[in-house]
């Protein structure tokens, strides 16, 4: 049984940078898709980013040149660097992971989920 356990979130100014990690425990990810949703207040979870076992990265268009998605299968380890937050980031980021085969990382058809983080973008 996988657990997943996100860290880094917390409050920053619009502009700023976050990076948020999520560190798997209990098992291997390494030929896991892994990925990262939001969920805000009042809204549906949505997709931000995924990361396939071989690297291949998938991203929403709202965060595309803003975030970076990445992973360590040694360290069993994926991170979301955030750069250029605005307020409307501002949401519970949960990371996912699932072993193969993946469909499309993009859909919350995750096996896995972590219990989440919060970020928030205000000044």
């Amino acid at each position: 049984q996988v657990q997943l356990v996100e860290s880094g979130g917390g409050l920053v100014r619009p502009g700023g940078s976050l990076r948020l990690s999520c560190e798997a425990s209990g098992g291997t990810i390494n030929n896991n898709a892994m990925g990262w949703f939001r969920q805000a207040p009042g809204k549906e979870r949505e997709f931000v980013s995924a990361i396939s076992w071989t690297g291949y990265t998938y991203y929403a268009d709202p965060v595309k040149g803003r975030f970076i998605i990445s992973r360590d299968n040694a360290k069993n380890t994926m991170w979301l660097q955030m750069n250029r937050l605005k307020p409307e980031d501002t949401a519970v980021y949960y990371c996912a992971t699932t072993p193969p085969p993946t469909q499309d990382p993009r859909l919350p058809n995750y096996d896995y989920w972590g219990q989440g983080t919060q970020v928030t973008v205000s000044s």
